[in-house]
């Protein structure tokens, strides 16, 4: 069994002081050539990864590939949600890592570990992904939260960037590493988050309010007799 790049015999999970998230090129023309996954799903995901930053106090840079030509403009949902976001002008360069000005902020944040989504996936997230796992950086791959045009298109990446020796991950598994614990000020917060990577948790929440609201009932009606 291969270890991951760069982690030296220690457990290769996000840790929220050491990290820095990167996200590539989630740009409106890029999505529509998305095939692997349903494009409002990924861009939920794309969302929720700037939200769960914010919470979090984790870094943000962001980059787009040539956004004035058909690649089109990042989808705004990420700066929003991210407002302490730092994007980077490319010149032209597919790999992100390629661009000096987007390496420079990186090193910048003085963080070891990159939590890296893009779109393309084959292309967007797995070159700087696999660039930054060879330049000495712990890289973790977010693939649901990166998109490309079929799904046999990621298989290969998530071969090739596990070969890197870069770790591989879901959005949810990323929320869930970051967050650590239900007991904080903003568990609501990250329940939010929750629902956009998966809506269905909405209906866990909504079966819990209501269950806690019948609780409540019965507790009024003892009280009561």
């Amino acid at each position: 069994m291969s270890t991951p790049a760069n982690f030296n015999n220690t457990k290769p999970s996000i840790d929220p002081k050491n990290a820095v998230m990167l996200l590539i090129d989630h740009q409106s023309g890029l999505f529509q050539t998305v095939g692997d996954m349903p494009m409002p799903e990924l861009r939920l995901r794309a969302a929720a990864l700037a939200k769960m930053a914010t919470l979090a106090n984790i870094p943000v840079i962001t980059t787009a590939s040539v956004p004035q030509g058909p690649n089109g403009p990042l989808i705004p949902e990420i700066h929003e949600n991210a407002p302490h976001a730092k994007y980077i002008a490319r010149k032209g360069e597919i790999n992100a890592w390629d661009n000096p000005d987007f390496v420079t902020a990186v090193k910048e944040t003085g963080k070891k570990q990159l939590i890296i989504a893009g779109t393309i996936t084959s292309v967007c997230m797995a070159f700087p992904a696999i660039s930054a796992a060879y330049a000495g950086y712990q890289v973790f791959a977010v693939v649901d939260a990166s998109g490309t045009y079929t799904k046999m298109a990621q298989e290969i990446t998530l071969a090739r960037v596990v070969q890197a020796g870069v770790v591989p991950m879901d959005t949810a598994a990323v929320a869930s590493e970051i967050q650590g614990t239900w007991n904080r000020e903003d568990a609501q917060e990250w329940a939010g988050i929750y629902t956009n990577i998966f809506p269905a948790y909405q209906l866990l929440i909504e079966s819990y309010m209501k269950a806690q609201e019948v609780e409540k009932n019965h507790e009024q009606l003892d009280s009561q007799r």
